[in-house]
């Protein structure tokens, strides 16, 4: 026997467990920490960019082409495509969690490469990139003018010119996204001048790109030279320009007389900003932002550490008054949460001690079973390092839950050792031998169900799967361990610790009174358990109706997949009317910002507001709130989470008439979108067209404005705008001998900007562009102000061969797996679950004209995999607890004994969660799962040993009763264990806290049902089942002993 084995050498059974204590030291300084495993898909994404196109032309010719071509990838989950009116071209791939992100990049770039030549040519000639990217951004910093002496281009251009190529290199780091643009060199036209001069935009461009270049003009006496030659040098001429000044003496034209037009009689020059597309403040002074994006498969924890070390070495070469601050950044709700959870660890340790120490009452009793927690946990932390994952607070909920858990065999040998040493008078030594003798089959059938239980889940495929999987090979792990502690160093210690039981002595104060009280409990117990057996049927029929209880609660318990977290930080979302000006967004920005700092003045700490970017589209009319939150301690009571902010927020925002504005929180999990709530596609299937899916979707968001389950429902991408067409009339143009080339030349370079070439600022290469100055392009009569020169050299105004009219077109059109569609996002109304939100979701779509469908993607296409998951996750467990345990007793009566005990401990569980308003989430599920694998040890260890009674003689129901009896003092000293073990779950509050809870209440609900209700069901469940199976196979006593 192992444990004889040990008990006699217990220095080898310290040395296995310091061996197995090292390891794990040395395990855990090489694991990473993050918040949870990797369990976003992998995504790559495709960008073309086809310039001076509309969105539908962006479609039709390039969205469509590389669509078409994505046909065979492995492992795709689905494909989302956007089409823009500025000619960009995205479209992202989705994979599943068994997808290699390298082998899927690649595929992707061997699907692309067979249909490139299929796309316009100056799209291929712009590039076509293909990158492995993460959506949402895991932090933002915010470059801030103090003293406001700096503009937004001012900073924009520090930071591109100084940081953002750095930053991209730090590991772990996609993409950056800045919030504004660096200098360029602007040359601004008025169209009088030019026709003053009769001169046109591309003679302009010709000059500049003829006297702003760079010349490599060789060597005096380069080789081969002539015999006798004295003298090499390098010859140098023109080279690029670089300050305004420079740009404005550049000659247009010169006459005969000698008479010159410079560039500064027809234009305005000035050093200005690439884009003007996007303006940012925080807290209202001038700043520019810098959003940075994980890389696939990229620490959290780390890259932000690397990104705010690399700003940190940049700072004492940053322009005076400039200050740098971290407007969103989700990772100090990582680490911060993950704090929790270790205190919660140590919490559950102590809780455990001393319930321990009540029931054994002698400090070295207890001391052996705490022995167990850092043998048990540093071992496995070593496996965790093995299997290459990280310490998040996945993996450190599960070492609470095994606490619970692992102390339960040391316990089970310890007070079993103590009972035989008081009962039959026998040494330390000799008890622990007769004991181990005794439990054995107990603690191999307990650490056999709790480890099969947890099995299953880690077969699950998904994101959630891989939730599934840490928390499995976790505790899997520890119960491993747990019942290898208990057979090797518990037997050795118990009988080299423990002293014999005379020298205890009688208890007295406390103990005293607790065991006489205890006593008494037992008895009753025993009787209470007798008077059930007595009468089975009307307890039979109580068992029956916590059975229909327990189906009940469980089909009305809402379902969702992650619990919301506070995690400081809120988003808010602007969207202003179809052709609004940033103007507008930026009043409207600024009143958002206003409620932030003036009504939530002690809970926010700063507000970044960008004008022009929004994660549904860029354009005037949009803008983005990054909110950060005080920290925690800081932040005390329900009204200060980031949930009720939001929530007070939004009432305050339905009062701007001028836009519609949303909070937002972020998503539970990065790299699921921008948002937490829900998000789907609404597709045209049958081709309908835009028009007709434009009202569709007005006819959903209708009823989702009447439903009372959701909240702030909207469409996530931009309204159909009015256009301005320009109508060429190609014979008058062709009578007037213009060339269609200046003609288009002259209206794209005008009113969308030239790129003509590059000049040098300050050591660094930017790029100049010529456009028309803003006053002669504001009005539709402004077309007819710009003239082209004909071949006979007479200026012709526009006007003579063009007409202009008003359409609508859409800014930006999306695609959801090669149909047309329309992205919204919403929420769950308040106290109503995610889940619940998307059942009404599916419901309302039923009400929606044929043809039109929707797919959930995102976080929601995970939620409904799980939730589809769940059902075939609880059976299969059980199922193979029940194997296990048939295996194990060689029977198939004794399982079944056990087994039914469990809808006991389900309901409990149930139960809780409804009372508290818990969801049936990823982390409930878990906590199902251990109270089924608990409430099925109680009943083990009442079996086992009724089992063994009967085996030396007793009849059924005398040997259960003496099981009960003798079995009730360890199951609920394990079972105070776990539910004292799990409390701080259950109690927490602050960073992380809404897993916590989500995974302790049900666990505690559980495990008190499975205990106060489920020691007097399982002796009546036994006897019942054991006397229904002999009935029907007839009296065979001695056989049925060990049935």
């Amino acid at each position: 026997m192992l444990s004889r084995f040990f008990i006699e050498r217990p220095i080898f059974a310290w040395v296995v467990a310091i061996v197995i204590m090292l390891a794990g030291l040395l395990a855990l300084w090489t694991l990473p920490i993050s918040q949870y495993p990797q369990i976003a898909p992998t995504t790559v994404q495709i960008s073309a960019n086809y310039p001076g196109a509309d969105a539908q032309t962006v479609e039709n010719s390039v969205t469509k082409v590389i669509e078409q071509g994505m046909t065979g990838v492995d492992n795709l989950q689905y494909m989302t495509a956007t089409s823009t009116a500025t000619g960009n071209a995205q479209i992202t791939l989705t994979f599943n969690s068994q997808a290699n992100a390298d082998v899927a990049q690649m595929q992707v770039q061997n699907k692309l490469q067979l249909v490139t030549r299929q796309l316009p040519s100056v799209v291929q000639s712009t590039g076509i990139t293909v990158a492995k990217a993460s959506t949402g951004f895991l932090m933002v910093v915010a470059f801030v003018s103090t003293d406001g002496r700096m503009t937004t281009t001012d900073l924009a251009d520090y930071v591109d010119s100084t940081l953002n190529d750095t930053l991209k290199r730090v590991e772990g780091v996609g993409s950056t996204q800045l919030f504004g643009s660096g200098y360029a060199m602007r040359i601004w036209l008025n169209p009088d001048s030019l026709r003053k001069y009769a001169l046109m935009p591309s003679d302009v461009i010709n000059a500049i790109q003829a006297q702003n270049t760079q010349v490599s003009a060789g060597q005096l006496g380069g080789l081969p030279q002539v015999k006798g030659q004295q003298l090499n040098a390098t010859v140098t001429a023109a080279s690029r320009l670089q300050t305004p000044a420079q740009f404005e003496n550049i000659i247009l034209k010169s006459g005969s007389s000698g008479s010159i037009v410079r560039l500064n009689d027809v234009a305005r020059v000035e050093l200005g900003a690439k884009s003007y597309d996007t303006s940012s403040r925080y807290n209202g002074k001038p700043t520019t932002g810098l959003a940075i994006s994980l890389a696939t498969g990229a620490n959290a924890i780390n890259t932000a550490k690397a990104v705010q070390a690399t700003i940190d070495r940049f700072k004492q070469t940053l322009p005076e008054g400039v200050e740098v601050t971290y407007p969103y950044d989700t990772t100090p709700f990582v680490t911060l949460s993950i704090e929790k959870v270790v205190h919660t660890l140590f919490e559950a340790i102590l809780l455990v001690f001393v319930v321990m120490f009540v029931f054994l009452q002698n400090i070295r009793a207890t001391f052996i079973p705490m022995l167990a927690v850092p043998v048990v946990l540093l071992g496995t932390f070593g496996v965790l390092a093995l299997a290459g994952y990280s310490i998040n607070t996945l993996t450190m909920f599960a070492m609470v839950l095994a606490i619970g858990l692992l102390v339960d065999d040391a316990i089970v040998v310890v007070e079993n050792v103590e009972r035989v040493m008081q009962e039959e008078k026998l040494g330390p030594k000799e008890a622990t031998i007769k004991s181990m003798g005794e439990i054995t089959g107990a603690l191999v059938g307990i650490a056999t169900v709790l480890s099969a239980v947890f099995v299953p889940m880690a077969f699950f495929g998904g994101s959630v799967g891989v939730i599934y999987r840490q928390f499995s090979v976790t505790i899997v792990t520890a119960m491993i361990l747990s019942v290898v502690v208990a057979m090797v160093l518990t037997p050795a210690l118990c009988a080299t610790i423990l002293k014999p039981v005379g020298e205890h002595g009688e208890r007295k104060g406390f103990f005293g009174w607790f065991n006489r009280n205890f006593e008494r409990t037992t008895n009753g117990y025993r009787s209470g358990v007798a008077g059930m057996i007595a009468r089975p049927l009307r307890f039979m029929l109580v068992f029956l109706l916590i059975g229909c209880g327990m189906a009940w609660l469980f089909a009305r318990l809402p379902s969702s997949f992650l619990p919301d977290e506070d995690q400081g930080i809120l988003l808010t979302s602007v969207q202003m009317p179809v052709g609004a000006t940033q103007d507008r967004t930026l009043r409207v920005l600024d009143q958002v910002q206003k409620h932030y700092l003036e009504k939530e003045k002690d809970l926010v700490e700063g507000v970044l507001t960008v004008a022009g970017f929004g994660f549904g589209g860029q354009g005037q009319n949009v803008g983005l709130a990054f909110v950060r939150l005080k920290p925690f301690d800081q932040r005390v009571g329900k009204d200060a989470t980031a949930q009720a902010i939001a929530r007070r927020a939004m009432g305050a925002f339905r009062a701007i008439k001028d836009g519609t504005v949303y909070a937002l929180a972020p998503p539970a999990i990065q790299g699921f979108g921008n948002t937490a709530g829900f998000d789907f596609f609404l597709q045209d299937i049958t081709g309908a067209g835009h028009e007709r899916l434009m009202q569709v979707r007005d006819q959903f968001l209708g009823l989702a404005g009447q439903s009372k389950l959701l909240a702030g429902t909207r469409p996530n991408g931009q309204e159909d705008t009015p256009q301005y067409a320009v109508e060429i009339d190609q014979e008058k143009a062709s009578a007037l001998t213009l060339s269609l080339a200046d003609v288009n030349a002259t209206l794209s370079t005008a009113w969308g900007s030239a790129y003509v070439n590059d000049f040098i600022d300050r050591g660094r290469v930017k790029s100049v562009y010529v456009q028309a100055d803003a006053a002669s392009r504001m009005q539709p009569e402004d077309v007819g102000r710009w003239f082209v020169r004909n071949q006979g050299g007479a200026m012709v105004p526009f006007s003579a061969f063009s007409s202009g009219r008003w359409t609508y077109g859409s800014p930006r059109l999306e695609r959801f797996n090669g149909a047309a569609a329309v992205e919204i996002q919403g929420g769950a109304a308040q106290g109503v679950s995610s889940g619940a939100a998307m059942d009404e979701v599916d419901r309302l779509m039923s009400q929606l004209p044929a043809g039109f469908g929707h797919e959930w993607t995102g976080l929601s296409f995970q939620e409904k995999l799980s939730g589809s998951q769940a059902v075939a996750l609880y059976a299969i467990s059980m199922l193979v607890v029940f194997l296990c345990l048939a295996a194990l007793y060689e029977s198939w009566s004794i399982p079944f004994a056990v087994m039914l005990c469990v809808p006991i401990g389900i309901f409990g569980a149930l139960l809780a969660a409804t009372l508290f308003g818990q969801t049936n989430d990823v982390y409930f599920k878990v906590g199902l799962l251990t109270t089924i694998g608990l409430a099925a040890k109680n009943a083990i260890l009442i079996v086992e040993f009724a089992i063994e009674q009967e085996a030396q003689g007793k009849g059924l129901v005398e040997a259960t009763l003496e099981a009960a009896r003798q079995r009730l003092r360890p199951i609920l000293m394990t079972s105070l264990a776990f539910v004292l073990g799990v409390l701080p779950l259950a109690v927490a509050t602050g960073a992380g806290s809404g897993s916590q809870n989500s995974i302790g209440i049900g666990v505690m609900g559980g495990m008190i049902a499975a205990t106060a209700v489920g020691v007097f069901f399982v002796p009546l469940l036994y006897v019942a089942v054991v006397r229904l199976v002999r009935r029907l196979r007839g009296p065979k006593p001695q056989a049925e002993a060990t049935a």
